[in-house]
């Protein structure tokens, strides 16, 4: 996605023509665009079931449309449960999926009625036989991601195969049903390969269990990691789906089990446009080439995912055309914390003509951008989202 992609597109008028009035900084969503990602990711893997992240956006009207649509939900936190709870989602189209969790919490989530647990340590393993007795659980493995994912997710979370295979055994003699593997490859993942590696190692340890120990899982999470669309080009997710689904046919024939995907990035980043307003253009010297613009929104609030440059977002303003003329800027935020810079290595293009006042929309930014914001950091309060239905 880029500026070209909306110069004359009527729909992008129509955002301006909604937008303009609105207070910045602020997310606009387009529903529309998720119900059509929802169902584009239903019909490349019609075999599978979708259980959608909330962490990457809880809006109500988010969670009311993919409820509406058939989606399943993985849940973060307790406080996500009750959100998805009150909005009418059934106990048993939801999985609790992190695997960090307070024993009081698993307590409480089967209480509700959920029964379907991931976890990737022993202690956890023990709070969820006492606290949750009979549940499913399922087992994250570590998966290697670091390099060919622009939001890697291989150190924190998982345990190694050896590991799971131990777990999933002391789920059984716990009295817990174990269910299944997860894995997850790393958000905004450009290499499909990555999923034939974790596919691999989960067959081979599944196998293992069969044979070994007589327990034959159901279940593969796949966990997400499919692409938005931002700077840097990506495969179409029938790419995706075309070689995922050989990479399962290759390794289980006609018996593959039950297949779980849990997007977030993929569903709702098309959806949203952050709109910023400048707040200050300068540069550091006389001779300076590069523009230092400020907008009024920056890392503490709705763009943490510019830390490091991993996600570029595309960004354009009203006036874009091809006739006008760029200039290299370094993009930053408006607190007092020198880490509040978005962009500096990767140096992007703004009109030369640019001033304070102007607005900056950065593109593809429905998915963990509202649900990062900061509380109060410096005072600012987090932003505010909006929505539509072009």
């Amino acid at each position: 996605m880029n500026r070209e992609d909306f110069v004359g597109d009527a729909e992008w008028h129509r955002f301006l023509e909604f937008s303009e009035k609105l207070e910045t900084p602020c997310v606009v969503i387009n529903l529309r665009t998720i119900k059509k990602n929802y169902i584009k990711l239903q019909n490349s893997f019609p075999f599978a079931q979708i259980y959608y992240a909330v962490k990457a956006n809880p809006h109500p009207q988010v969670i009311t449309l993919l409820n509406e649509l058939g989606s399943n939900f993985d849940i973060a936190s307790r406080y996500e449960l009750d959100k998805v709870l009150e909005l009418g989602v059934t106990p048993e189209r939801i999985s609790y999926g992190n695997t960090i969790k307070k024993s009081k919490d698993i307590a409480y989530f089967y209480e509700k009625g959920i029964r379907m647990f991931a976890t990737d340590s022993k202690e956890d393993l023990k709070n969820i036989a006492r606290e949750a007795p009979g549940s499913r659980v399922y087992v994250r493995i570590l998966v290697e991601n670091s390099v060919t994912a622009d939001w890697p997710l291989s150190r924190k979370f998982g345990c190694h195969p050896d590991m799971a295979y131990d777990l999933l055994v002391q789920a059984r003699d716990h009295g817990l049903n174990p269910w299944g593997i997860s894995f997850h490859v790393g958000s905004q993942q450009r290499d499909i390969g990555q999923w034939n590696d974790a596919i691999a190692k989960t067959k081979y340890l599944m196998t293992s269990l069969e044979e070994e120990e007589g327990i034959r899982l159901q279940m593969i999470n796949m966990g997400g990691g499919f692409p938005a669309n931002y700077v840097q080009a990506t495969n179409d997710l029938s790419e995706y789906a075309s070689e995922i689904t050989r990479y399962l046919r290759e390794d289980f024939g006609d018996e593959m089990p039950e297949i779980v995907l849990e997007p977030g990035r993929s569903l709702v980043g098309d959806s949203g446009v952050l709109v910023t307003e400048v707040v200050l253009i300068s540069r550091k010297n006389n001779t300076a080439l590069y523009r230092w613009v400020y907008c009024d929104t920056g890392k503490f609030n709705g763009l943490i995912e510019t830390l490091g440059e991993s996600i570029k977002y595309p960004v354009v303003t009203a006036e874009d055309h091809p006739k006008a003329k760029y200039g290299e800027v370094i993009l930053a935020g408006p607190t007092c914390d020198s880490m509040d810079i978005m962009y500096e290595d990767a140096k992007y293009k703004l009109p030369l003509d640019l001033k304070i006042g102007d607005r900056l929309y950065w593109l593809s930014t429905g998915a963990y951008t509202s649900s990062y914001a900061s509380v109060e950091f410096n005072g600012f309060p987090p932003i505010t989202t909006h929505i539509m239905d072009l």
